[in-house]
């Protein structure tokens, strides 16, 4: 039997009443006590289990032999000032190169270190491709260093006599043209050996009538000589792997 009048109408204000006085349902204060334990939980709950506990207190384990080797592999402070090389890419063993030349293949001369290796001091002491050729001898190499210009496409204009070695993998160039200067420096890696490029690049200075004088200081050795008023130096250093890194300065080559 539905009941009707004031008692029914008041039965169904109370608990609407009940909201407006601020006491909350049975469901919402079951809510709150659930999200209540849930944010205990990250406290109690962890105290309440000491193998977790254990776990997020202890120190963590390191291995002393392995801290010794740690950060080798971390950025260092540059050789020499960036200037935006390519990057070389990974060598391999190329074939012999001296199949990839007409003429026979020349020996450099002996060592000669009679006066020093003044050239090899050159080179250690020079942070950029201007500063080393800078150093060299040759009409103009000093001035026209001063205004040299960063870009590979300079490897590509290097003289006929000095072009790059056949496997070249050229890692940054420079030159100047301007004010009749013609001067470019050039470095770059190669996979064949150190005696096989030197002996290479005296072979073609010498059929183009350069002079040659071989000096060493260690593991740096330079091929250095002049034709009137143009002069060229090749720097070459051994890698570990068997090639060789090569500088190459040449100046008012034809």
């Amino acid at each position: 039997m539905v009941r009707s009048g004031p008692r029914a109408i008041t039965i169904m204000l109370i608990p609407l009443l009940l909201l407006a006085c601020g006491q909350q349902p049975d469901a919402d204060r079951n809510l709150d006590s659930l999200d209540a334990e849930l944010a205990d939980g990250n406290v109690t709950g962890n105290a309440r289990d000491p193998a977790l506990m254990s776990a997020l207190q202890d120190q963590i384990m390191v291995d002393p032999a392995l801290i010794a080797s740690a950060n080798n592999d971390a950025i260092r402070p540059p050789a020499q000032p960036y200037s935006a090389p390519v990057p070389a890419e990974t060598l391999t063993r190329a074939a012999p190169v001296a199949a990839t030349i007409s003429e026979a293949v020349k020996s450099a001369p002996p060592v000669d270190n009679a006066a020093g290796c003044p050239q090899c001091a050159a080179r250690k002491g020079s942070l950029t491709l201007g500063a080393l050729a800078a150093r060299q001898s040759g009409r103009g190499a000093r001035s026209c260093s001063a205004n040299m210009q960063y870009s590979t496409r300079w490897a590509l204009r290097l003289p006929a006599e000095f072009p790059l070695y056949p496997d070249a993998r050229v890692t940054e160039a420079a030159g100047n043209e301007s004010n009749n200067c013609a001067l470019r420096v050039v470095s770059f890696a190669s996979a064949a050996p150190l005696q096989t490029v030197i002996d290479w690049y005296y072979t073609r200075a010498s059929n183009a009538g350069y002079s040659g004088e071989h000096q060493a200081d260690g593991g740096q050795h330079v091929l250095a000589g002049t034709r009137g008023d143009a002069a060229y130096a090749v720097f070459l250093t051994s890698r570990g792997d068997g090639g060789t890194d090569v500088d190459l300065v040449a100046s008012h080559g034809q």
